[in-house]
């Protein structure tokens, strides 16, 4: 008899944003001559940058050619994108890798859910709170969250991120074995300081933790004090794999491509003590498990670090960063207190008279027809919370924010 894994039966019923679309799309069978503003779900709207395009539209015609053409693709990826992914995303920082120390993928979400499978299933973890759901529910799938209790997880180690601390989360006073960071911040949009972020870097290498560093938003930091890598900062090469994506940096949700860097230096150890490098542990993850992303995506990607990729990529980030001034501001002079949106595509708004979460969602979506996404389901300190994100269309953002203003004031829209 086959026996499944009860582990996945231990997670919630639904994904978070599976449960949104349920509830909106209830709320347009009963109000189908709505038009619903969905600032909840963080998908992209602009469309693909011209050099893209062309880059994208080139590789295809490549794969037409027997000479030209290419099947499997190396699991880590092509030469020609991890070479301008150190050359662009790294070196200008002062940060130093060896291409081989980087490993392309299908996007950022794929291996902040999979990375865990190279550490062992009793490591302890901890997690910034609120926190994106993957990186908890993939342990959850291996056993190692243990059993969810009046909403958290009773071997999850929840480090708080609210108004009192400044979204400061506070280092622990004990070893934690694996520690979850993600900045800029999805769901709250708030950052990191240098000081702050080495102090991470300091307590992984006194107790030996590994960090998961998920960069996915660095391409929206608009201070220029704010670190981009944790590689930034000196150690952190030997505690750290850091995840980066292009879905948000240049609209790649749909094309799926991101790359993830393991050092050479980082290891853990066997029970008897032993280092074994991770490097060569992902890379053999990966050959197994993983075909490589395609060549076409890989050629798109590349595309964005040239003169011309780069500009048409700083115009979307502007377009998106501008949309979340918008909304910072109106949100702002209705009353709300209002984190992020200033170096993050996100908004994280403190409901009235702490209202819960959800609540609040059906009430803004049936007051003004604008989705958002509970904080609550972000984590137990997401409660009494809403995110935005500014993903949306001008003419969107801006219809939103007068609806809102209107349900406020008790008019309709």
């Amino acid at each position: 008899m086959a026996l499944i894994n009860e582990h996945f039966l231990k997670l919630p019923g639904n994904y978070l944003f599976a449960d949104i679309a349920k509830k909106v799309n209830a709320y347009k069978v009963s109000h189908p001559k709505e038009k619903v503003i969905s600032l909840g779900i963080g998908d992209v709207t602009r469309p693909l940058c011209p050099a893209v395009i062309e880059a994208m539209h080139k590789a295809v015609d490549e794969m037409a050619e027997k000479a030209s053409f290419r099947g499997y693709g190396p699991e880590r990826g092509y030469d020609f994108l991890r070479d301008a992914i150190v050359k662009n995303d790294f070196l200008p920082r002062g940060v130093h890798l060896d291409k081989d120390e980087i490993f392309i993928n299908d996007g950022a979400k794929s291996d902040t859910g999979n990375i865990q499978e190279i550490v062992r299933w009793d490591n302890s973890i901890g997690v910034t709170d609120p926190i994106y759901p993957v990186y908890i529910d993939s342990n959850v799938m291996i056993g190692r969250a243990g059993i969810l209790e009046n909403g958290k997880w009773s071997n999850v180690n929840y480090m708080p991120c609210n108004a009192e601390n400044k979204f400061t989360p506070q280092i622990p006073d004990h070893r934690v074995d694996m520690i979850y960071l993600c900045y800029p911040n999805n769901p709250t949009g708030t950052v990191i300081t240098r000081e702050e972020l080495r102090k991470w870097v300091n307590y992984a290498n006194k107790n030996d933790s590994l960090i998961f560093y998920d960069a996915a938003y660095e391409a929206y930091i608009q201070d220029e004090n704010i670190p981009h890598s944790i590689y930034e900062i000196r150690g952190a090469r030997k505690v750290a794999i850091e995840f980066h994506s292009y879905s948000k940096t240049a609209g790649f949700t749909g094309v799926r491509c991101g790359y993830t860097v393991v050092p050479k230096e980082l290891t853990a150890s066997t029970l008897n003590g032993e280092r074994i490098p991770l490097n060569q542990i992902w890379d053999r993850r990966q050959c197994t498990k993983f075909n490589g992303t395609s060549y076409i995506s890989q050629r798109a990607a590349e595309a964005i670090y040239t003169p011309e990729g780069k500009q048409q990529v700083k115009e979307i980030i502007g377009y998106y960063m501008e949309n979340a001034r918008i909304m910072r501001e109106q949100l702002t002079k209705l009353g709300f207190e209002v984190y992020g949106g200033e170096n993050a595509p996100y908004i994280w708004v403190k409901t009235p008279n702490n209202t819960p979460s959800w609540k609040f969602f059906e009430e803004m979506l049936y007051g003004a027809s604008v989705v958002c996404t509970p904080g609550v389901g972000f984590g137990p300190s997401g409660e009494g919370y809403v995110r935005l994100t500014s993903f949306g269309e001008r003419e969107d953002c801006e219809e939103a924010m007068k609806r809102i203003a209107s349900w406020l004031s008790g008019k309709k829209y």
